[in-house]
């Protein structure tokens, strides 16, 4: 019996020594260190928006209307007078939520299909990856709108059609990964013990390729905020007047000349969270490559 789990004493023991190494080349990453504090700036901005602005992020005010960046209006105000900073700070929770949503739902489906498109493979494999194929000849934009369009721009709609662009993406990785496992000496251990097909996947060979799935979670919220916000600058996102970063930029860009600093600000927050999520996914790319180790 102490044979049977010294595999598994071991196999912790050096888990938590790779991932001090793991941790140690991360930090090493100006760069990924740099989007990691932003990501936290903007998970704090969607957990507590109404402890860092005004809870009443929809109050008009038309005597303020494109008021500039003032002590009253940090980032100023829009159209109809609303305060910018507000909106974009409740923006964050509908932006951040509909990414961390759909990338959830398309990171459960399309994994299990792609971990039981790899470990079995033939007609099954074959079947799930032509219907994966038809679904990325699809934009994820145009699938979007298509979507969208048929069942109405709500909020769980909008979860379901950028979870469904995403998808393909996450069974790809999953069935690459599963397709390298399933040919480790430690899989033939386990199938020689007994080991069933589903505990061999989600026990044996899912954990094993968890670095590039958890490197595309990163990438895949950077762009289902940036699909959201294609979304709503068509007028098919968030509907109003839940406040959502590509819905203030289609509102105010009538006022560009003008006023830019309507639309400025909402342009900057999309491009940040985008830029830091890839580059978070980038640094931790670098840092679970084991080439990298020294």
């Amino acid at each position: 019996m102490a044979n049977k789990h010294e595999p598994d004493d071991n196999f912790s023991i050096s888990s938590r020594g790779q991932g001090k190494e793991i941790l140690e080349r991360f930090l090493k990453n100006k760069a990924a260190v740099f989007s990691l504090v932003i990501i936290i700036i903007l998970t704090l901005f969607a957990l507590f928006p109404a402890q860092i602005a005004s809870p009443d992020y929809s109050s008009l005010s038309l005597a303020n209307a494109f008021s500039r960046p003032s002590s009253e209006f940090l980032l100023g105000a829009d159209e109809l007078g609303r305060d910018m900073f507000t909106r974009i700070v409740w923006g964050s929770r509908t932006s951040l939520a509909i990414g961390i949503s759909s990338v959830a739902i398309a990171a459960l489906i399309g994994v299990a299909m792609g971990l039981i498109s790899g470990y079995y493979g033939g007609t099954l494999d074959n079947v799930i990856m032509r219907v994966i194929d038809v679904l990325l000849a699809i934009p994820p934009l145009l699938l979007g709108i298509s979507i969208v369009a048929a069942l109405g721009n709500t909020i769980p709609n909008l979860v379901i059609a950028v979870a469904i662009g995403l998808l393909p993406v996450f069974a790809r990785v999953a069935r690459s990964a599963a397709i390298v496992v399933r040919e480790q000496e430690y899989i033939e251990a386990a199938r020689a013990t007994g080991a069933n097909d589903f505990r061999i996947m989600f026990k044996y060979i899912l954990p094993n390729s968890m670095a590039p799935i958890i490197v595309q979670v990163s990438m895949g919220i950077a762009t289902a905020i940036l699909t959201v916000s294609g979304l709503s600058f068509i007028g098919l996102g968030v509907p109003p007047p839940t406040p959502e970063w590509g819905a203030m930029l289609a509102t105010g860009r009538a006022f560009i000349r003008d006023h830019a600093h309507v639309i400025t600000y909402p342009g900057l927050a999309i491009m940040l969270a985008v830029f830091a999520f890839n580059l978070f996914g980038d640094g931790l790319r670098d840092a679970l490559d084991p080439r990298l180790k020294q």
